[in-house]
């Protein structure tokens, strides 16, 4: 067991020791609430260059299994927890948390006290870390100035990063009832397994396909998924979506709608601290219901900037950002949460439907 050190770029630090791969790691520091999935977090495309911080304090308990990857591989930069159960008592577990890491040569550090760090990032901010081994070559002082001198997550196309290079296609469960494409910003395989639950078939495309090429597809519905980083420099796909505009059905998800809002002409900002969890309780506005929803986001839309046609559907009750967006004079909707969960509540499930709700008043059946 290695000792190691998170140094934040705030000039904090943390100790622990250094499991899975014993190695350094970068990206912005994060936590999330949530009190299982872990193994779906780490291979979520969205949490591409972060290291996640888990506030449940005993993780890697039932171990991990290849069914419940939500891509093909880990994204995060580094896993840092209170405690690491060596022990995976499940009867799906194929691995223990530790030998996974180990083998993708990620970094855990175990043995840190995550309420501290946790209470740190809330009043102080998301900001960016480092994890290092403890050695005599490095000084304090040498590490916060590295750690200071990272880059922020403003202002990073990691959707770029995480995007399929070609295209590919997720085949439907039993008949095709509609085709759609699915624009891949960092997208998860559970959004594409409930998409052909109902009947779709889904064409995966890089994220900066050209609207041009979507429509020589002729698809029933569009689909703009999750990622990571700043929603504002990803100019192709705010183009490609500009145009596909009162084309087809769109509907987006988490980094995907940011960027329908950008396309209508809205704006977007980073958050002090991110919605990461399992637990964020959202106001449907269509419904007057409460919905506990899964989150992971640290951008939001700028309410004040929205266009006399477009509405907020959705709100956060923890701290009224928008949480979802309809437009009034096309097709189109997207939601800032993950109604998809893995891991999370299936509350929000129903969007899927509204979506072919939308492609059906449309004439797409």
């Amino acid at each position: 067991m290695t000792d190691g050190l998170l140094v934040l770029s705030n000039g904090l630090y943390f100790r622990g020791h250094l499991l899975g791969a014993p190695m350094e790691a970068t990206g912005e520091v994060i936590f999330n609430t949530s009190l299982t999935g872990y193994q779906e977090i780490l291979s979520d495309p969205s949490y591409a260059g972060q290291i996640v911080t888990m506030t449940c304090p005993q993780i890697g308990n039932y171990g991990v299994n290849p069914e419940d990857m939500e891509s093909g591989t880990i994204h995060a930069a580094a896993l840092v927890i209170r405690e690491l159960s060596l022990v995976a008592s499940n009867w799906r577990s194929t691995q223990t948390l530790d030998d996974w890491l180990t083998e993708q040569r990620i970094p855990i550090l175990e043995g840190v006290d995550t309420r501290a760090l946790v209470r740190t990032l809330r009043e102080t901010g998301e900001c960016s870390g480092l994890i290092v081994p403890v050695d005599s070559q490095h000084t304090l002082d040498m590490l916060r100035e590295e750690a200071l001198a990272l880059p922020l997550m403003v202002g990073q196309n990691l959707a770029r990063r995480v995007s399929t290079r070609e295209l590919y296609a997720w085949p439907t469960e039993g008949e095709v009832r509609f085709r759609i494409v699915a624009y891949d910003f960092g997208i998860k395989h559970n959004i594409l397994r409930l998409m052909a639950q109902q009947g779709m078939h889904v064409t995966v495309v890089p994220w900066n396909t050209p609207a041009s090429e979507v429509l020589e597809m002729q698809p029933d519905g569009v689909f703009l998924s999750n990622g990571p980083g700043d929603p504002a420099v990803v100019t192709e796909a705010v183009e490609a979506v500009s145009q596909l505009l009162g084309q087809v059905p769109i509907f987006g998800i988490c980094l995907g709608h940011q960027i329908f809002s950008l396309a209508l002409g809205c704006q977007t900002y980073k958050l002090k601290c991110g919605h990461h969890g399992g637990n964020h309780p959202v106001m449907d506005y269509a419904t007057e219901k409460i919905e506990i929803t899964s989150h992971n986001h640290g951008f939001a839309v700028e309410e004040t900037s929205l266009p006399n046609d477009v509405r907020v559907t959705h709100r956060n009750l923890n701290d009224q950002t928008v949480e979802g967006l309809e437009s009034l004079t096309h097709p189109a909707y997207s939601v800032q949460y993950h109604p998809e969960a893995a891991p999370g509540p299936h509350d929000a499930q129903y969007l899927f439907n509204r979506f072919v709700t939308l492609m059906q008043a449309q004439g797409r059946a």
